[in-house]
């Protein structure tokens, strides 16, 4: 995040921010992994990472495009071996969003990045559970679990893959679907979130963050999703914005990631503006904030002041992600409660 945006920000929105109890609907676990743990993970598991420090590891941080992003973040997931070791990322994760107020989460984790390695999917979705457990011991954050399929690898492993997840269906919220969307568009999984539905799952997946606005439309009607994640692009179509708040669909959007991704040039280029005065009901979140430079409060920062957002326009941001979470109604409403008294002051 530029610096001149933090200083650039109301200290009294500041301190909202830093008050509001927010809810974090778009967060890749894998993309929360710090270059410290991962360096920590290595020599546990005698794993030898393309990267020779911490520092040179970040110097790789500098992003063109999604794919960029994806080939280092593909590198660094070899470290996680253990149901421990998901374990510790999921545990780290928790008390970075503790931190900056995070009262519920619903994270992405792939499977396919791990098993295709030959790690057993019960020692990723156990681990992950057993740091989503502790975290909400000692922090008091609860959560869904959102099992993401990646759309480059054919949809018939999708398939398997939540054959694999079965046992674990029960701690699952959703299935989503997620990685490079230029080239693998989502109608081959269709068949893939229809079974998952009738499963008792919701549905979630990225769009519109590289591919155009009529993606987002097409996504909605493939998959019967609650929410697009990214979205950003609806902006483009007036007609597609109308569609998104007619279905009551949620955008999960990423302000950091969208300006180191080349989403847009900066973030006084961001949509998320447009999206609001039209009724959408986007929200902020982190995306994979240990190669973006951010987790929810820094974006939240960011696109305040950026946009010059006010208190009321903070609001909505946050009662957006309580109400397009998959929380219970009983803690969406607890939720709302502290809401209003973090507006109140």
């Amino acid at each position: 995040m530029p610096s001149d945006a933090v200083r650039a920000l109301d200290p009294e929105l500041a301190d909202l921010i830093g008050r509001l109890p927010k809810v974090e609907l778009h967060v890749h676990l894998e993309g929360t992994l710090e270059p410290d743990l991962a360096f920590r993970l290595a020599a546990r598991n005698g794993v030898a990472l393309p990267f020779a420090s911490v520092e040179e590891i970040r110097a790789a941080y500098e992003f063109s495009d999604l794919q960029s992003f994806l080939d280092v973040y593909y590198a660094a997931c070899t470290v996680l071996v253990t149901r421990e070791d998901f374990r510790d990322l999921t545990r780290a994760y928790l008390a970075r969003a503790h931190a900056d107020g995070v009262r519920h989460v619903e994270p992405f984790f792939d499977p396919q990045t791990h098993t295709d390695r030959g790690i057993p999917i019960g020692d990723v979705i156990g681990g992950i559970l057993d740091g989503l457990a502790e975290g909400e011991r000692e922090h008091g954050i609860t959560s869904g679990l959102i099992l993401s399929f990646l759309r480059h690898i054919p949809a018939e492993a999708a398939d398997a893959t939540l054959a694999a997840a079965e046992p674990w269906l029960d701690r699952i919220v959703a299935v989503g679907l997620d990685s490079s969307e230029i080239g693998f568009p989502p109608e081959p999984f269709a068949g893939t979130f229809a079974r998952a539905r009738s499963l008792g799952l919701r549905a979630v997946a990225h769009a519109g963050e590289e591919g155009d606005a009529s993606l987002v439309a097409r996504t909605i009607e493939a998959l019967g999703v609650s929410r697009i994640d990214h979205g950003v692009r609806a902006a483009d179509d007036p007609a597609v914005m109308r569609r998104l708040v007619e279905c009551g669909v949620t955008l999960t959007a990423c302000p950091n990631s969208n300006v180191r991704l080349r989403v847009f040039p900066t973030m006084e280029r961001s949509t998320i503006r447009t999206l609001l005065d039209a009724g959408v009901a986007v929200t902020i979140n982190s995306d994979d904030p240990a190669y973006f430079g951010g987790y929810i409060g820094d974006n939240y920062r960011a696109i305040a002041a950026a946009l010059g957002l006010n208190a009321g326009d903070l609001a909505r941001l946050a009662t957006n992600a309580i109400n397009g979470s998959f929380a219970t109604a009983a803690r969406k409403q607890e939720l709302l409660a502290e809401l209003g008294r973090a507006v109140a002051g």
